[in-house]
């Protein structure tokens, strides 16, 4: 991600921050949308599927250090590596926070804006036969309704959750639950959605002028921000799209910068609308 610079909002500094590459199926990313479509922007590898990005967010100012999501989780073993074609050859995240002058200690708060092992699987680590956090001097900011939701998957969406990854947060007093939409700190709110996975939460920095939207799960690739690109992972699609008409007319009239958390072209973009619909701005 060579070439990101740093966006200052208000008091805050905004570095969108690489932390590995892995990959999906295809066709569970795009939905109902054919290959022959989103193969265009998303070739895909002969096991079908698309290179993925773990990008997280590091938001400095105001005497905190601020990141959002955290990316896979710790040692994963050969199969995992093999079947989601785990990359930290280039990135990782100790790299990204050492090239932003940190270590996981210097981080004050995490942003979850969920619990799915490729958003938060490196919220903790283990210390002998003790999962401990990785950043143990932040508060961990996670929906109360989401945290409940990811101690109790339903067999639907049960893999895309580790539950010891996180379970041992509870008790720490690291953990902060938080009961719906608001500003965390001055000019960092959070915004729930609930399509893809229940009290999502993306995060949206703005001084009035300026907005950069971290669209989490919402809009994961430049490619999902037509509506019909909806992944077939969202538990409640037809919810997804009410939220996407919802945010994507303020992101084009206010102009906003969405943070696209696992393109892995693409970092950021505002986007446009015209007669056929919302598209990335080039």
């Amino acid at each position: 991600m060579e070439g990101i610079s740093t966006i200052k909002i208000g008091n805050w500094h905004l570095s969108p921050v690489d932390t590995g590459r892995f990959a999906l199926d295809g066709g569970a990313m795009f939905g109902v949308v054919p290959k022959v479509l989103w193969s265009k922007t998303n070739p895909a590898d002969d096991l079908n599927r698309i290179n993925m990005a773990l990008r997280s967010m590091i938001i400095k100012g105001n005497d905190r250090n601020i990141l959002v999501d955290c990316g896979l989780p710790f040692g994963t073993d050969d199969k995992f590596n093999k079947i989601y074609a785990v990359d930290h050859s280039k990135f990782s995240l100790v790299k990204s926070l050492n090239d932003n002058g940190l270590v996981p200690e210097n981080i004050t708060d995490v942003i979850v804006t969920h619990l799915h092992f490729d958003h938060a699987g490196a919220i903790t680590k283990l210390d002998g036969n003790d999962r401990v956090p990785t950043f143990p001097n932040a508060k961990i900011h996670i929906q109360k309704a989401h945290w409940k939701h990811a101690l109790h998957p339903t067999e639907r969406d049960q893999a895309s959750f580790i539950i010891d990854t996180y379970r041992s947060l509870d008790g720490t007093g690291n953990l902060n639950l938080i009961d719906g939409p608001g500003e965390l700190y001055p000019g960092i709110h959070l915004e729930i959605i609930n399509g893809h996975t229940p009290s999502q939460q993306m995060v949206r920095i703005t001084d009035g002028k300026s907005t950069v939207l971290y669209t989490a799960d919402l809009i994961p690739t430049a490619s999902h921000i037509p509506l019909p690109y909806i992944m077939g992972y969202d538990l409640n699609p037809l919810k997804t799209l009410e939220e996407k008409k919802a945010v994507l007319p303020r992101a084009v009239e206010e102009e906003w910068t969405l943070v696209f958390e696992h393109d892995p072209f693409r970092p950021m973009s505002k986007v446009i609308q015209d007669n056929k619909g919302f598209h990335l701005a080039e």
